[in-house]
């Protein structure tokens, strides 16, 4: 060997292990998880759950130079399952490794021992926690919003409101509610379905296109509760009342189902909520089961299989409308960061305004992007001091 060959694979080699592991103020040095319960304006239900609060489970990941990423999901119930992942099992891998490595890290975590007893639901949704909180802070360490570092477009997206379209609301009680929506300058609305005898389901289809007018785009959402045979029934009612998309007609898991209603109809079917990795969307896609994405990067592992998701549907020519169990918080970056012949579409829900140090901002239906670095995800101190549930989460560090 030459001489001064050591001294220069010695250099080679510090020089490869700097570019691996990174800046050392980006190591990790302490995670901690806690929850809140979000009180509603009002008592909400749809054909699965009533609920008075919205639950946001959250992560907080530090970083040697005193940044803090936040990662946020929303949940019905359980966030003490998600928090306990996070602090028994992803924060030792996590503590002192760098928070730049955003890929690694995500497959690190997924093929930890809970892979085995989780691929989907609170194992998969608390790696998705971890993955928001890391692109957050990636997005401060660039000084910019997510969606810029995502390369997205700085116009303003179409988004659609979901918040006056509840089960629970009698006919007379959500047409107002949905007119009071359009006077506020709304054009896209989302009503939800799914009682227990379709009829009751027609007739407030019907009685909501009357009531809205022919300009007004409307959705329907059944939250899995048809059969085929009850989808079957009511579908031509839907076509008539010219929905734009009928969302989750039947189980989350049922692909053949889904692919049977979307031959049988001319309208778009969607579904996302509940599919959970990027090979799940990929056999929804691959076999014609939907027309409509809605992919939830906290239902999904974050920003990263949210991306994966979109770049599918995008090559096949399919519209994208995220899903928003985080009501839009961190969605409002992720709609349109991608080549896509169909304009970007995102929910809207203002259950966790309040929980946020920084609030979205939509006028007339239209989102403005956030300017402030970062994912827009960090909780505001009074909604921790006012919500947080107790005994869930814990704090982890080096």
């Amino acid at each position: 060997m030459p001489d001064g060959a050591p001294q220069a694979i010695g250099v080679l080699s510090r020089g490869l292990s700097d570019l691996i592991h990174g800046d050392e103020g980006a190591d990790i040095v302490s995670v901690e998880t806690y929850a809140l319960a979000v009180p509603l304006a009002r008592p909400i239900a749809d054909a699965t759950v009533a609920m008075d609060h919205w639950t946001v489970p959250v992560v907080e990941i530090r970083t040697r130079d005193g940044r803090v990423g936040t990662g946020i999901s929303g949940v019905h119930a359980g966030p003490e399952l998600l928090c306990s992942v996070i602090d028994d099992y992803y924060a030792p891998t996590l503590l002192g490794a760098s928070s730049e490595d955003i890929l690694g890290t995500w497959n690190r975590l997924y093929w930890l021992p809970t892979h085995w007893i989780g691929r989907a639901g609170p194992v998969h949704m608390a790696l998705g926690m971890v993955d928001i909180a890391l692109w957050d802070l990636a997005a401060q360490r660039a000084d910019v919003p997510l969606w810029r570092l995502l390369g997205g477009a700085a116009d303003p997206i179409e988004a659609y409101n979901t918040d006056a379209g509840w089960l629970n609301a009698p006919v007379d009680e959500l047409i107002r509610g949905l007119t009071g929506l359009l006077d506020q300058g709304w054009r896209r609305v989302k009503v939800k379905v799914g009682m227990p005898d379709w009829r009751e389901d027609a007739a407030r289809v019907r009685a909501v296109r009357s009531a809205l007018g022919d300009d007004v785009t409307l959705m329907r959402d059944v939250n899995q509760r048809w059969d085929l045979s009850t989808a079957n029934r009511i579908m031509p009612v839907l076509e008539e009342a010219r929905m734009d998309w009928v969302e989750e007609p039947l189980h989350a898991d049922d692909l053949n189902g889904h692919v049977t209603v979307q031959r049988s109809t001319s309208l778009d079917i969607a579904a996302g909520e509940s599919i959970y990795s990027y090979q799940q969307f990929n056999s929804f896609i691959a076999h014609d089961a939907i027309r409509v994405v809605q992919p939830d990067a906290t239902r999904l592992g974050g920003v990263t299989e949210w991306l994966q998701v979109t770049r599918l549907a995008a090559a096949r020519g399919l519209r994208v409308a995220p899903h928003a169990g985080d009501m839009m918080q961190l969605h409002q970056h992720l709609v349109g960061v991608g080549l896509s012949a169909a304009p970007p579409l995102v929910e809207f829900i203002p259950w966790t305004q309040d929980a946020y140090a920084e609030r979205s901002v939509v006028r007339e239906g239209y989102l403005q992007r956030p300017q402030a670095p970062g994912a827009t995800t960090t909780i505001d101190p009074r909604a921790r001091h006012d919500w947080q549930l107790r005994g869930v989460g814990a704090l982890r560090a080096r």
